[in-house]
């Protein structure tokens, strides 16, 4: 894509956040098949370490995503990025929703989701920790810290860029790499006290 191109998307995803803030209800259809490939992204990244017979595939979790969004209407949209990062929020909460109706353990059920924080590989999820733990631990850290748990959001399941979520929050680089050093290390301790389990 050519610089004219992102510049031109950029600039239609704004005005499309801006018309459905203002009340045009197709807008935010319209954002959706703007950015479904990315919101697709997302979603797969999020499953990643879902088993494979789970109730929800990746179109299907952007689906539920889109349902969520329909209310959110009133939130003051910055731009794409930020965009993109509510919505991984709310896959990461349709998810967690989904393991907590079937009862799965903080623990490690068989069939809970796993993740590893790793510096170099923000967003992948993999085998080691468990998606309901993170996200208690999530949301303990935001109430202490919210920015911290808004650059793991953005990092690790919106598969945003240090630079990326340092537009979004309106911060330096250096202060989304220093939140996301310090979120990890108060996650994982968060982890290792709740499930007395190794991390990765």
């Amino acid at each position: 894509m050519t610089k004219r191109a992102a510049d031109a998307r950029a600039s239609d995803v704004t005005l499309l956040l801006t018309a459905w803030r203002d009340g045009d209800a197709s807008a935010l259809e319209r954002l959706v098949e703007v950015l479904y490939s990315e919101l697709l992204q997302i979603a797969r990244r999020c499953m990643a370490g879902e088993r494979p017979n789970h109730s929800l595939q990746p179109t299907a979790l952007v689906n539920e995503a889109y349902l969520r969004l329909i209310d959110a209407r009133e939130v003051r949209w910055q731009n794409r990025e930020h965009f993109l990062a509510v919505a991984a929020r709310q896959m990461r909460r349709v998810l967690v929703n989904i393991a907590r109706a079937k009862g799965f353990q903080k623990r490690g059920g068989r069939a809970a989701v796993h993740v590893t924080f790793d510096e170099g590989l923000p967003v992948m999820p993999e085998p080691g920790r468990d998606l309901v733990a993170l996200d208690d631990a999530l949301d303990a850290l935001a109430r202490v810290a919210e920015r911290k748990a808004r650059v793991v959001e953005m990092r690790f399941f919106g598969g945003l860029t240090v630079e990326q979520s340092a537009r979004t929050l309106g911060v330096s680089a250096e202060t989304v790499m220093r939140d996301w050093k310090v979120a990890k290390a108060w996650l994982l301790r968060e982890l290792r006290q709740a499930g007395g389990t190794e991390v990765g």
